[in-house]
């Protein structure tokens, strides 16, 4: 997992409220056993009509968003089923923040895990973000939020600040203890099988 630090970037607004994650990645696209590849299935039922043809209402099918990194939504947004590849498919089409006024708790968690930064603002502050037309920085160091006339702070669990900043997904935070393991391993008795 990279670490995060800050990014730069125009907001991409999806208005809307209780997305969940057939919403995010349809269940017909949970073949693919790695993280990676997600990324064109993302939003697919909103995106592609039933011939697979953009919508061109839909607003990822703006060219004014293509490398945006920063997704703004309503509230409750990743509800429903508990799968971690809606989260794969946000970061490998691109977004690395998605700020909304809430999220549901497994989705959020594995935001997390995985590197995207979840922030949770009240919803006025989202409604504004969601009219902002200028690049925004998300400083994740600082906890603060730069746009044009603004600058907004965000609250953040401290540990999960430290396992965005330092990169560290599950693995890399075991690792982080190693030694103790090590040790434990080295002290322990593991009893004789006859």
């Amino acid at each position: 997992m990279e670490s995060f630090k800050q990014v730069s970037s125009i907001v991409t607004p999806l208005d809307k409220v209780n997305v969940d994650t057939d919403q995010i990645v349809p269940k017909q696209f949970l073949k693919l056993v790695q993280k990676s590849g997600f990324g064109k299935f993302l939003f697919f039922n909103w995106r592609y009509d039933e011939n697979e043809n953009k919508k061109s209402d839909f607003i990822l099918n703006d060219p004014k968003y293509e490398n945006s990194k920063i997704l703004v939504t309503g509230d409750n947004f990743g509800c429903g089923s508990s799968r971690e590849h809606a989260v794969w498919a946000l970061l490998d089409y691109g977004f690395s923040v998605i700020i909304a006024p809430s999220f549901a708790d497994i989705f959020l968690s594995n935001c997390f895990k995985n590197g995207i930064l979840p922030i949770s603002l009240d919803q006025k502050i989202v409604e504004k973000l969601l009219r902002e037309n200028e690049v925004v920085t998300v400083d994740l160091e600082n906890q603060l939020i730069k746009t044009s006339s603004d600058e907004i702070s965000f609250d953040i669990d401290s540990y999960k600040k430290k396992i965005l900043l330092e990169g560290l997904d599950d693995i890399a935070q075991t690792f982080q203890y190693e030694d103790k393991i090590v040790e434990f391993e080295k002290n322990s008795t593991v009893p004789s099988v006859l």
